[in-house]
């Protein structure tokens, strides 16, 4: 063989494979996405401890009224109270209304769905599917800290199932990455949830949660107890914290409360001015962005908002919230 078809034929094994591998993949259709595999978080009972803390403090029946809704994302656990024929409220007060309470994916009752991110998508549409499943046309909606940002989320995605009137207690959704701690950002990164999913970290975790904490007053102490027995007993409840704090509904949802949707509504906002986790200037902030919301939607009737703060931090609404409570009248 000559030398200058020596160094073709050289040539054509160095283009040629690349090429039959490029068109390969840009002709080769994609493959149906798998289904989400879930975590059943209340079937999976026989990991937590003897004492059943969380049943303790925040029993499955405590509420009569409620059940379950199916997939397609996961189950969702719910609780309904008041009278069925009460305006209907999605997690705000008993005040003689249809009230529905629910537990988010990944918390709680509910399951947590492994292979998505735990953004405004998700739980936007768990909720979507939650009415379609309970038959609730319209509601009344609000939502205490990343409930609040999923509220927005909510209005500003499906407005027709919303009511005029928006409750947001210390609502989240504003926060920047740069406003979370450096313990927050490390303990959501993925290298250390995949170091905490192994099996001698998630054990010493469960020995962890099973010691009580008497170094905090009582109230908040126990709400630390339920969160430390979450993460370490229900399957995917660090995950779900980790992916809210990146991609969901904590940060980066300005898009909501900027949408349009708010002209028209009356929106109450409430935040505690010794609340330190979300910053009550984040809901002074909300209120801004809602206002011009509603005077640049394309219509005369402008969105109404009313800030208010109480004298509360963060879980407030765990204990002594009756204030707040008497200024949530529908």
């Amino acid at each position: 063989m000559s030398p200058s078809a020596s160094r073709c034929l050289a040539y054509l094994l160095l283009i040629v494979p690349p090429l039959v591998i490029s068109f390969y993949f840009l002709a080769t259709f994609p493959t149906a996405p798998s289904p989400l595999s879930l975590s059943r978080v209340p079937w999976a009972r026989k990991s937590f401890p003897q004492n059943r803390a969380h049943e303790k403090y925040n029993p499955e029946d405590w509420l009569e009224e409620g059940g379950i809704c199916g997939p397609p994302h996961g189950r969702t656990r719910y609780w309904l109270r008041g009278p069925k024929s009460g305006k209907k409220i999605v997690l705000i007060h008993d005040a003689g209304h249809r009230v529905l309470l629910y537990d988010l994916y990944g918390r709680g009752y509910s399951d947590a769905p492994m292979g998505a991110a735990y953004d405004a998508q998700l739980y936007v549409t768990q909720l979507a599917l939650l009415l379609q499943h309970l038959g609730w046309q319209r509601t009344r909606i609000g939502g205490v800290s990343m409930g609040g940002a999923i509220a927005a989320a909510f209005v500003a995605t499906f407005p027709i199932w919303s009511n005029a009137t928006v409750v947001l207690v210390a609502s989240a959704g504003l926060v920047e990455s740069a406003d979370l701690p450096r313990t927050a950002k490390v303990i959501s990164s993925p290298f250390v949830q995949a170091l905490t999913a192994n099996p001698l970290i998630y054990a010493y975790l469960r020995r962890l949660a099973s010691k009580p904490d008497a170094t905090r007053e009582p109230r908040a102490a126990l709400i630390q107890e339920l969160v430390r027995h979450q993460s370490a007993h229900l399957a995917g409840f660090n995950r779900a914290v980790s992916s809210s704090l990146r991609t969901g509904p904590v940060t980066s949802m300005r898009w909501a409360f900027e949408s349009t949707e708010w002209a028209g509504r009356r929106v109450l906002a409430i935040h505690g001015t010794a609340d330190h986790t979300v910053p009550p200037a984040h809901t002074s902030r909300i209120k801004t962005l809602i206002e011009a919301a509603g005077r640049n939607a394309s219509t005369e009737v402008c969105s109404s908002s009313r800030r208010t703060e109480v004298k509360q931090e963060h879980d407030s609404n765990q204990g002594k919230a009756r204030e707040p409570e008497e200024r949530v009248r529908v």
